[in-house]
């Protein structure tokens, strides 16, 4: 099964991704983790993104692409694959189609992970930490017992700058208008499926693997 994962910060795409790879037995890929490990292994394509990246900047579709290529070539991805962070735009996608035919492979879902940015909201600005021993909580899903101090080592808990609302609020903003074009882009392929990223962690799961089952 070839699988493309999408789902806004917040949305639980990260432990969905989890449980497909334990499950199916595919390869998790993330664009991080492709990039990290070109570099590593030195390669042309590797090295290239590297240059752009130390100075900062965003590193090349054609590279990105080249390096996606090099990933999907791999003997672990011959059973499938479960992309994630790739593609992100429109141009990246049409590419992706295009690099998988070569590779006589294609797409079976899309799954968009889907959550209200409200709930989003609620997920991302609840996050605290410890200034002492760096544990984590949360203001709704996993509370401390008493308000402000870790339980682990009584220390203070804050919340980081990239937690606070405004943030989340541009952050999402910039990643929704970013993901719909593709959103309409694959639904009109008809490889979308967006699954109630709401519902219990275990129930969304189910909803997964029922919509895959069909693949094996």
């Amino acid at each position: 099964m070839n699988l493309v994962l999408m789902g806004l910060p917040g949305a639980g795409k990260g432990t969905q991704a989890e449980q497909i790879v334990e499950q199916y037995g595919i390869p998790h890929i993330s664009t991080g983790d492709m990039f990290r490990a070109a570099m590593k292994e030195g390669t042309e394509l590797g090295l290239e993104a590297k240059s752009f990246m130390d100075k900062g900047e965003l590193v090349p579709d054609e590279v990105t692409i080249g390096i996606v290529r090099e990933r999907l070539s791999k003997d672990d991805c011959k059973n499938g694959f479960l992309l994630d962070g790739f593609p992100r735009t429109v141009p990246q996608a049409e590419a992706l189609e295009n690099l998988l035919s070569d590779l006589d492979k294609k797409i079976d879902y899309v799954i968009n992970i889907s959550v209200d940015k409200s709930i989003l909201m609620e997920r991302l600005t609840g996050r605290r930490i410890c200034k002492d021993c760096g544990s984590t909580y949360h203001l709704v899903f996993n509370p401390p017992a008493k308000e402000g101090n870790c339980d682990k080592c009584g220390g203070e808990l804050y919340q980081r700058a990239d937690d606070n609302a405004e943030t989340v609020q541009n952050r999402l903003d910039v990643n929704i208008k970013q993901q719909e074009p593709l959103l309409t882009f694959y639904e009109t392929k008809g490889y979308l499926r967006s699954i109630d990223g709401q519902q219990d962690i275990k129930k969304v799961f189910a909803v997964i693997k029922q919509l895959v089952g069909d693949l094996r």
